[in-house]
């Protein structure tokens, strides 16, 4: 298994979710309404004020996905919630050593 986070632009959210729908093995997502900024090293400030307002709205992606299947989901998040600019985000991959479902169906 594999987890699959990212951190996008909310306006490519909708995308992103369209595009997912048509990768085989999609198993849905958890989205969080998250803020962050980027490192000093890639955007300065231009004042104190600025400097103090520096974090922008972003949206989180969690995804739990079988191995066979992540790489196209992982690569389908990284070209569809592109804009090709500073800011875009952050997606990332993890090997998960043990997954259950809570509920399981009375046997």
């Amino acid at each position: 298994m594999k987890e699959i986070k990212a951190i996008i632009r909310p306006v490519r959210l909708d995308d992103v979710r369209e595009a997912l729908g048509q990768v085989a093995g999609f198993p849905g997502m958890t989205i969080t309404h998250v803020e962050g900024c980027s490192s000093p090293a890639r955007h300065q400030p231009h004042d104190f004020k600025e400097e103090l307002l520096d974090y922008s709205p972003k949206v989180r992606i969690d995804i739990v996905i079988d191995d066979q299947y992540a790489k196209a989901v992982y690569e389908t998040i990284k070209r569809v919630a592109s804009t090709k600019h500073v800011g875009d985000g952050i997606v990332w991959m993890n090997t998960i050593d043990q997954f259950d479902y809570i509920w399981q169906p009375d046997t």
